[in-house]
């Protein structure tokens, strides 16, 4: 039986073949997709130099001595106003003795040596009311509250990459540069299949009987997947029966670049999706993983050529392993097919409120829930329901506590490694 670490590894490794086809959106629906390409900048920004202000541009000399108490007054010789045509102001030379109005954004003349805000100065009035000149009670330095031309971005610079997601300022630089399409990686398709004979899909007055029990797997699996912006889903349920479950994953791989089972992956006689998928062409990679929940956990893929074309994950059938075995596998080879850059999990250390006491032979993924202590460290906090049915443990958890696969105690006070849970990430 593989570690959880050796599993990763396993799905790393046939992610990476996995083959990945770009296409061109808008950008305006580009949000949350992967870059497939790398962009350069098409001209510089800024394009030109500008202020970063609203005030007055100068000569530095004309400044030197200017204070509170020693307030210099030059000549106010006109205003720039954002929009203005950069080359209109080619030959616009400021003067010693004068400056000039220069909003916020607008073109700084090359004559003007920095830009003084507004804050620091007082405009003396003409008999027409309007300014004669401008009282300055600060001095400055060359290039204060001056964006210069290409100070952030050169023409021709690489300034996003591959494998970056497109967020919301990424979608803001690509107007910047002045672009409405982006090459991204075309999204997997999945299909999530729940299987057994007990399960009725929740709907306005359908009542249970016997031994039936609501469908919670596939509304969460697929609430799962739409918290990483997957957006092909297709829905499947099959009966504990060897023909149906052959015929419903027949679909399913038909239908999708990704299939997830939820349950019959286990030893049980009704258990047929394992059976099943070899008989589809399916290689097995892994069946079971020394991981609490989720131990039955499967992982196959459909080869074409040295390429693989479809990944195929068994998710136990209780609520709890499903969605555990999901953010513990599913996310990761997700993450490597969309061609998003790899980041580790997000770990971090707590100590235990309360002792811990497991076998050893299983890392376990104890459901908690994180807190501050007086000091400003962190402290975890089992939540109740740890049994692999119970969802209510899991839906009041911000974290999942990593108890050493080969310990079987942990004290109150000792630390432990703590993944945090975000569905979103």
């Amino acid at each position: 039986m593989l570690t959880y670490e050796q599993a990763l590894q396993e799905i790393r490794t046939e992610g990476a073949r996995f083959e990945r086809v770009s296409e061109t959106i808008n950008c305006a629906d580009a949000l949350g997709r992967v870059l497939s390409h790398a962009l350069q900048a098409g001209f510089d920004l800024p394009r030109f130099n500008n202020s970063a202000v609203d005030g007055y541009g100068v000569l530095v000399e004309d400044l030197v001595s200017a204070a509170q108490d020693n307030q210099i007054e030059l000549i106010f010789d006109g205003e720039v106003a954002a929009g203005a045509d950069p080359a209109s102001l080619a030959e616009r030379a400021l003067a010693p003795g004068h400056c000039l109005r220069i909003l916020t954004g607008a073109p700084v003349p090359e004559s003007v040596e920095a830009v003084v805000m507004k804050e620091y100065c007082r405009i003396i009035e003409a008999a027409d009311g309007a300014p004669a000149k401008i009282a300055f009670a600060t001095r400055t330095k060359i290039g204060e509250n001056i964006r210069m031309q290409g100070e952030e971005v050169e023409q021709g610079t690489s300034v996003l990459a591959p494998g970056m997601a497109v967020s919301p300022p990424v979608i803001g630089l690509l107007a910047t540069l002045g672009l409405s399409e982006v090459q991204v990686y075309k999204q997997a398709r999945f299909a999530v299949v729940a299987t057994g004979d007990e399960l009725v899909e929740p709907a306005p007055g359908v009542q249970l009987s016997g031994a039936q029990i609501y469908n919670s797997n596939t509304p969460a699996l697929v609430a799962a997947l739409r918290c990483l912006n997957v957006r092909e889903i297709k829905a499947l349920h099959c009966l504990d029966d060897r023909a149906e479950t052959l015929a419903v994953l027949t679909e399913a791989l038909a239908a999708s670049d990704v299939v997830l089972t939820l349950g019959g992956v286990s030893v049980g006689e009704r258990d047929f999706v394992k059976e099943a998928f070899e008989e589809l062409g399916v290689r097995t990679v892994f069946w079971r993983v020394a991981v609490k929940p989720g131990k039955p956990v499967y992982f196959g893929v459909i080869e074409k050529g040295d390429r693989v074309e479809k990944l195929i994950f068994g998710l136990p059938g209780n609520p709890v392993s499903a969605l555990i075995t999901f953010n513990l596998f599913v996310k990761p080879a997700l993450k490597i097919i969309q061609g998003l850059r790899q980041k580790s999990a997000r770990i971090t250390t707590a100590r235990l409120t309360r002792n811990l006491q497991k076998k050893a032979g299983r890392l376990d993924f104890v459901r908690g829930t994180l807190a501050s202590a007086a000091d400003g460290s962190l402290t975890a906090a089992a939540t109740s329901g740890q049994e692999s049915h119970m969802l209510t443990g899991l839906a009041a958890a911000d974290c999942l506590m990593l108890f050493p696969q080969e310990s079987e105690f942990l004290a109150e006070g000792a630390a432990i490694s703590v993944q945090l849970l975000n569905w979103h990430d």
